[in-house]
């Protein structure tokens, strides 16, 4: 995974220092593209230990087509937590009561999950994140009411026109965003605005993703294992050899919190790719248990705070 941190390199060397709206401030480069070669490994950073569980339940929900955190809750997934307690926290007016990253605000939050956990109502009303990837994925809507399966469509096309330049998902649903803005969703517009699939002459598939915005310290190194899966998965399916990951990013950030860390990782030599075997089943019968990473050798993790 050199060419991971290769991109930590170019950011901390070359990025402009910006403020953002999480207050914290970035360190980012405009314009980026990195290329992963799935016949060399899976690509999942070694250099920090990513946790792939967490990677493959996301990666699942979104394709479930789910909008809400309790799927992931219960299976110890923290990713989107911390988006959904701010909207509850909005919504019941309890800011100043728990001020952002006080130790109150934690405490609560665990309290808050549990809650997430274990009541369905509650889960129901403050649980859900509005219409985010999983929605968009499996249930775009367009401005006539008319429902789409991207997902489905992907499978469809790479199987029945692969010549097609046109195998896309689009996360940017306009009219949903602006719902989005309006109601001050507890969710940022889609980072991963669109993915689009190529088929090779050699029977390989190759699949790029243009996110508007990525977070290099915790975001990426998600995104590339999420989308890699991804790429797998359809490509198994659909019979053919999963190649190229292609990972282009518009705004690509380091906040400023996180450049002692990845000062840090920088210094550790990367180790050899693990694989990942996925069950020989139809794409939408696979569950979690059918997926299995196999020698996964990493550096100890290194912890960064999420910016929301």
């Amino acid at each position: 995974m050199k060419a991971y941190l290769d991109l930590i390199k170019h950011v901390l060397e070359n990025g402009e220092r910006h403020d953002d709206r999480t207050g914290v401030g970035t360190l980012a480069v405009f314009g980026t593209q990195t290329r992963y070669d799935l016949r060399e490994g899976f690509p999942l950073v070694t250099t920090k230990k990513v946790p792939f569980n967490a990677v493959l339940h996301e990666l699942l929900w979104f394709l479930s087509g789910d909008t809400n955190i309790r799927y992931l809750v219960q299976n110890n997934v923290k990713i989107w937590n911390e988006w959904a307690y701010q909207s509850y926290l909005e919504g019941e007016r309890l800011e100043e009561k728990y001020p952002r990253y006080s130790d109150a605000w934690s405490e609560h939050m665990n309290e808050f999950v549990e809650r997430v956990k274990t009541d369905e109502a509650f889960a129901q009303k403050w649980g859900d994140l509005g219409p985010v990837y999983g929605k968009q994925w499996r249930r775009w809507e367009g401005a006539n009411g008319e429902t789409v399966d991207q997902i489905q469509n992907v499978l469809d096309m790479v199987k029945n026109n692969p010549n097609s330049r046109r195998i896309i998902v689009s996360g940017w649903n306009v009219a949903d965003l602006q719902t989005l803005i309006r109601q001050k969703s507890s969710a940022p517009p889609p980072c991963h605005t669109l993915f689009h699939f190529n088929v090779g002459t050699d029977q390989t598939l190759d699949l790029q993703l243009y996110q508007r915005s990525a977070d290099i310290g915790l975001g990426v190194p998600f995104n590339i294992a999420s989308y890699a899966t991804l790429l797998m998965m359809v490509a198994q399916e659909c019979n053919l050899t999963p190649r190229h990951f292609v990972h282009t990013i518009g705004n690509a950030h380091i906040y400023t919190n996180h450049v002692e860390q990845l000062n840090e990782q920088l210094t550790r030599t990367p180790k050899k790719l693990p694989t990942l075997e996925i069950a020989d089943k139809p794409f939408w019968d696979l569950k979690f248990e059918d997926f299995e990473l196999k020698n996964y050798e990493h550096d100890a993790p290194i912890r960064m705070p999420i910016a929301v």
